[in-house]
């Protein structure tokens, strides 16, 4: 649309003027949302501080950035992402960028523990969600998308969240709680965000990080998106950012980018390259003679005047947003180019001519379900008077929505259409409109199914007169009977009725709803007609009294007036009281008490039967309601036999377990008690059985929100039931929790018994364990019983006991077989055996073994040192398998071979060290050894023998043997003049060696694995094959360096890595005392990848911005480049030395491969191109003869023969592997994600331990050390 006065609408300026100018006050209600709910098909989102949702797998991928996704993940923190999360200490107390992708209305350390608020998200095609998200674009972006339509719609919403609280005991969380919303819109090309926060939605801004909660430091929410890792090392991802600020986060719900105050749109994604997410904003192509009021120039802007930094985004991503000049001669506000494109405050805003051609949107109210039919209003107003020419084309082929003025009704409400016969139009007046020509949705204004009793009752919301809705026959609705619920309750319309529903922070089943945490008082009348003993007692209207404290669920309870035989004899049952405490149980995690069930209003029928005389009595409870102060009313009939109870005995009830059944309106339970009476001495102890029927009218209309667990367990703790014989009252007290069926450890397998044990279950949770037959031990632990070592004769004569594991086995020695018993050994009459009677084919006995298999029958097998079939066997030669070290002469020998190590090594052959350097016997040393000599080797006390240091020189102190003679002297023995023994504790010491760096630890001796984090090199050493964390520690810091490829020269025990930061290879020896050593300083600009060849002694890496590979001598000579051209990205290098083969990845995003060739470069080939995405880390394993990567984008390790043949999966399910090694069973490899090391099990892809540095960043490359040079054979 041209810039400058739009002629020939003056009916449309006005109210959008009207409304651009109040958009400050007319804040978005909770009730014009996008439409929510379980009716609406949302999941719901795990109760908990740092939950997250499973991939939600999408019919239409979203496009964020550049990139298409097909899943999306939702989780607590008030945040969306299109892979799952890390952990939280990662992201939530950290600015802006993160390491994974982001798209955050309100990033903060949420809480939805203990029933605070739920988070709920959906995909959506419906066409009213689709139209409401439609206009909202359109309205935001009226050029770049003024003709979108969307497709898809994906919605999340955070309802009455809270911030995560370190409540102290017994002390109640804060009231404060948050509501907003995400919506992501999308066609086929672009994808915009919405975010929503409705008036009083944000009630705080920030939250206090976990590590430092104390500090009483709030850092304010983050707001905005962010692309996640690059490939590139040294750059971070892009990012928006949104807010800075606690004002910035306040201003979400009060201004707007797009004229409706709380609404903001952006536009994250498209198939057409964008530099950064693109946020809406009021054009500025005009500016008025005059301003039309100080309050537009907030509509855009997140921030205030002050504030600085709004939108602002990484100074790398290379994309500026200018702030538009504020009006005609007047300055920018100094921002240079880190802002999101934002209005002055300060300047005059343009004329509402030149605003959105699409007038801003107001969501109204909105119909139950999806499955709602719309109808379309047409261009009139409340009297049905034209507004104007409707649907006229502007200058920008669109047309101008009409509607009723004000913020509220700008664009006219969505109508359910009755189902008139024919299709035709309702009745005149019922303010059903004709669709307009181009068939376009508008907004709904329709009663929200979501609190909307609760609104109407504090005169929040009201429905539009003008609405019209059908009804089914029978079928009621909230805004017909909303008055049913209580009045902390919302009622929610479905698809069959309506129902009611607690609001947060109180329980019930909707129609009555108390205070969570609240005590409450129960009152009412008990009447009884029972036989006590042969004594008949009746008893009518006496007082029940009971209090509950509902925060541990203990309730206390006294009945008053009972006559004295039948108050005794209630003494054991517990029951009148009992009910109580299932009704206010404290609840378990995702568990339900009685109340939140059944509310105010059931019957609870009851059957005891005492043991043992089989007396019955019937208990009848009725709850009848609320009173206007919350008391419980109660009326209690007892009716039936009991057993007589002496007055002088007092009655102990053990804690007990009940399950209770749950059905649509009923909950029925079966059980027993014990119970103990007492009188001094004398104890008798008794039971009873209880069979218990609970009805109450639940709301069949949303089973799946009322839906809890079909069974549920109560358990009952300190018991107490008293008879105050002066008062004349019966007293009840209980503490109850309800929660899931405890399964005894031994039906569920969480036991603690030895496998070699069997789990005996006990009462309750209790249970021990016993060794079986066979074993022996405490059950935790159990060792085999060793039979035959036993000394018993388990087996006969000319047998043999061959212990088993748990068992034993009996053998009979050649010439006897076993006998039925299996133990006995009886003579058998020899056959033919070819092995001695020379009639077998075997080679020499030097050579082969033959064995007989009966029936003349034989087996030839070479020898260990031999291989053949055993008829001819030839010799192997060991030496062609480098067997001995690589300092050692191999000599092979028939059937064997043998390893002497080489002159200036000591050693096996196997296993040889270099001879330690002797140097000359110095004077001291020839001396004393000399005067040894002369004295035989053991000198007497007072005999002088010079005192030599570990180098050979004179000892600062000299003595006459052990006498008190003792004088100073020099390291070349002359003495000291004038010195004493006086003189010893000012002797100045020898000269100390030189020591090794302050930043350099030498490792221990074993396997360990060496891994780069950034400037430093860490040392993990391994126990097994597991971690020794405790041990770990910094091998060498490197300041100033970006660490990434690693690898180590096993020959030389020298760790060679490249660094992107200096563009440089350095080696460094793992001796003590050792300077790291730079080989190769040139050339390079981000050397990535880096393998060693121990046995040519070359090394290889990879440039991922040269996209070259080279190799070079360990020491930098004879450089050369192997490979410069098909590359686009080389990241990971392997070599397998034995065939001569090298390996390297090229993570290129348009067709990732993994590669081979020669060690020459010679017969270079692709290995792998199919099913890999972002192929990080690569190694082969000399043992397997494997080779194997991990990808950061399929999520996959995966290994393959090196012909690339024999392709399998280890692990499907990895985070963001960087770098990987192989030793023993196990891999190894960094990650991303969690940044750290994850040992993952070559056999079955297990993740068998994780190891996670105190320093949180990323980890780079990883290799393995040896104690020696791994082998291998052709």
């Amino acid at each position: 649309m041209p810039g400058g006065p739009a002629g020939g609408r003056p009916a449309l300026l006005q109210p959008l003027a009207l409304l651009l100018l109040v958009s400050r006050a007319a804040a978005l209600h909770p009730s014009q949302l996008f439409p929510r709910g379980e009716s609406w098909g949302d999941q719901l989102l795990r109760e908990g501080d740092d939950e997250s949702s499973a991939a939600v797998k999408l019919a239409t991928p979203v496009r964020f950035y550049e990139a298409q996704f097909h899943d999306l993940y939702v989780g607590t923190n008030g945040v969306i992402s299109t892979q799952d999360f890390p952990r939280e200490t990662q992201y939530v107390d950290d600015d802006f960028p993160t390491d994974f992708p982001v798209i955050a209305p309100f990033l903060a350390d949420l809480d939805t523990s203990r029933g605070r608020g739920r988070v709920l998200f959906r995909e959506d095609m419906s066409p009213a969600v689709l139209a409401l998200a439609s206009r909202y674009v359109r309205t935001g972006f009226p050029r770049s998308a003024a003709r979108f339509t969307a497709a898809h719609a994906f919605l999340a919403t955070w309802e009455q969240v809270g911030a995560y609280e370190e409540v102290a005991r017994g002390a109640q969380p804060s009231g404060r709680l948050n509501t907003f919303q995400a919506v992501l819109a999308s066609d086929k090309s672009d994808t915009y965000a919405l975010f929503l926060y409705p008036a009083n939605g944000l009630q705080f801004f920030g939250t206090r990080p976990k590590e430092s909660y104390n500090a009483q430091l709030e850092l304010p929410a983050r707001v905005g998106f962010c692309r996640g890792e690059t490939d590139d090392l040294k750059r971070e991802g892009l990012y928006f950012s949104l807010t800075s600020t606690e004002q910035s986060v306040k201003n979400l719900y009060q201004l707007s980018n797009l004229g409706v105050a709380g609404v903001w749109a952006f536009h994250i994604g498209s198939a057409s390259p964008m530099a950064n997410v693109v946020p809406a904003a009021v054009p500025t192509r005009a500016h008025p003679p005059a301003p039309l009021g100080p309050s537009l120039g907030h509509v855009a802007a997140p921030e205030d005047a002050d504030m600085e930094g709004h939108g602002e985004h990484h100074e790398d991503s290379g994309v500026e947003y200018e702030d538009p000049p504020s009006g005609p001669g007047t300055a920018g506000d100094g921002h240079s180019g880190t802002a999101a494109s934002t209005p002055s405050a300060a300047g005059p805003m343009p004329p509402a001519a030149s605003l959105s051609p699409r007038p801003p949107l107001v969501p109204g109210d909105w119909p139950p379900t999806p499955e709602a039919r719309w109808a379309v209003p047409g261009p009139q107003t409340r009297a049905g008077e034209p507004l104007g020419e409707a649907g006229a084309p502007d200058a920008d082929g669109l047309g101008e929505p009409p509607g009723p003025t004000g913020a509220a009704g700008l664009l006219g409400p969505l109508e359910a259409t009755p189902p008139y016969p024919g299709g035709g139009a309702g009745p005149s007046g019922a303010g059903i409109s004709a669709a307009p020509p181009d068939g376009e949705a508008r907004l709904p204004h329709w009663p929200a199914p979501s609190r909307w009793s609760e609104a109407a009752e504090e005169g929040e919301a009201h429905a539009s007169t003008q609405v019209f809705r059908s009804e089914a026959p029978g079928r009621g609705t909230c805004s017909q009977h909303h008055g049913q619920c209580s009045r902390r309750a919302f009622c929610t319309d479905y698809a069959t009725g309506f129902c009611c529903h607690c609001q947060s922070g109180f329980y019930g089943n909707g129609r009555q709803c108390l205070p969570e945490g609240a005590p409450l008082r129960v009152n009412g009348k008990v009447s009884g007609r029972l036989r006590v003993g042969a004594t008949p007692v009746h008893f009518a209207g006496v007082d029940l009294h009971a209090y509950v404290v509902a925060g541990d669920g203990r309730v206390s309870t006294a009945i008053s007036h009972v006559p004295p035989p039948a108050a005794h004899a209630l003494l054991p049952l517990a029951p009148p009281g009992g009910l109580l405490g299932w009704l206010f149980a404290l609840e378990k995690p995702g568990a339900r008490n009685g109340f939140s069930l059944a509310g105010a209003s059931f019957i609870h029928d009851m059957e005891v039967v005492f043991h043992p005389g089989e007396e019955r009595v019937r208990v009848t409870q009725t709850a009848e309601a609320l009173d206007s102060e919350n008391y419980l009313s109660i009326k209690t009939d007892i009716r039936g036999e009991v057993p007589y109870v002496p007055e002088n005995f007092t009655a102990r009830i053990a804690p007990y377990k009940e399950l209770y059944h749950y059905s649509d309106s009923a909950v029925t339970s079966t059980s027993s008690r014990d119970y103990t009476l007492m009188s001094g001495a004398i104890n008798h102890t008794r039971s009873y059985s209880i069979q218990q029927n609970i009805t109450f009218q639940a709301c069949r209309h949303a089973r799946r929100h009322q839906a809890g667990p079909s069974t549920q367990q109560l358990s009952a703790d300190r018991v107490f039931a008293l008879y105050d014989e002066k008062e004349k009252v019966l007293r009840f007290a209980v503490t109850n929790q309800i929660g899931s069926v405890e399964v005894n450890p031994c039906y569920d397998g969480s036991h603690m018994c030895d496998v070699a044990a069997r789990c005996l279950p006990g009462p309750g949770m209790d249970y021990t364990c016993e060794c079986s037959p066979g074993f022996q031990g405490d059950g935790q632990s159990c060792m085999d019983v060793d039979e035959c070592a036993s000394g018993f004769p388990r087996c006969g004569p000319n047998s043999v006991c061959i212990n088993l594991l748990g068992s034993y086995r009996c053998e009979c020695q050649s010439g006897y077989e076993l006998a039925s018993d299996r133990r006995t050994c009886n003579l058998t009459a020899p056959g033919p055996d070819p092995c001695v009677d020379g009639s077998q084919s075997c080679v020499p006995a030097s050579q082969a073994q033959c064995t007989q298999l009966g029936d003349g029958t034989f087996h030839c097998a070479c020898l260990p040192g031999y291989a053949g079939d055993g008829h001819q066997c030839t010799d192997v030669d060991e030496c062609s398998e480098n067997r001995c070290h690589p300092a050692a002469t191999c000599y092979n020998t028939p059937g064997s071979f043998s390893c002497h190590c080489q002159a200036g090594y000591h050693g096996d052959g196997l296993q040889c060290l270099p001879e330690p350097t002797r140097r000359p016997a110095t004077v001291c040393e020839r001396w004393r050894a000399s005067l040894l000599e002369l004295y035989g080797g053991a000198p007497r006390d007072d005999q002088f023998v010079p005192r030599c240091d570990a180098r050979g020189y004179f000892a600062p102190l000299q003595c006459h043997g052990k006498s008190d003679f003792c004088w100073c002297v020099d390291q070349d023995g002359r003495e000291a003049p004038g010195t004493a023994p006086a003189c010893i504790p000012t002797v100045t010491p020898p000269t100390a060696r030189p020591t090794p760096r302050p930043d350099v630890t030498p490792p221990s001796v074993g396997t360990f694995l060496l891994y780069a984090q950034g400037q430093q090199i860490g040392h993990l050493p391994l126990n097994g094959t597991g971690f020794q964390k405790d041990a770990a520690k910094t091998l060498l810091s490197l300041h100033g360096s970006i660490v990434v490829g690693i690898d180590y020269d096993c020959r030389e025990r020298m760790v060679y890595w490249t660094d992107v930061a200096g563009r440089t290879i350095s080696r460094a020896s793992l001796e003590p005392g050792a300077e790291p050593e730079t080989v190769i300083n040139s050339g390079l600009i981000s050397p990535e990848g880096l393998v060693i060849d121990h046995f040519r002694r070359t090394m290889y890496w990879t440039d991922s911005v040269l996209d070259k590979i080279e190799r070079a001598r360990l020491d930098g000579a004879e450089r050369r480049v192997l490979f410069y051209t098909d590359l686009v990205n080389p990241r990971a290098i392997a070599v397998d030395p034995v065939r001569g083969n090298l390996y390297w990845t090229d993570w290129n995003r348009e067709a990732p491969k993994i590669e081979t060739s020669s060690l020459d470069g010679e017969n270079r080939r692709i290995l792998v191109n199919k099913d890999i995405g972002l192929p990080n880390g690569l190694t082969f394993d000399p043992f397997s003869k494997l080779l194997c990567w991990a990808d950061a984008g399929t999520k996959k390790l995966e290994c393959t023969l090196p012909d690339g043949t024999g392709r399998r999966v280890i692990q499907n399910n990895l985070n963001y592997p960087f770098s990987i090694v192989s030793y023993a069973n196990h891999f190894y490899h960094t990650d991303w994600r969690r940044d750290g090391v994850i040992a993952v099990n070559k056999d079955d892809g297990q993740l068998t331990d994780e190891y996670l540095p105190e320093q949180r960043s990323h980890l780079y490359g990883i290799t393995a050390v040896y104690p020696y040079c791994p082998g291998g054979r052709k």
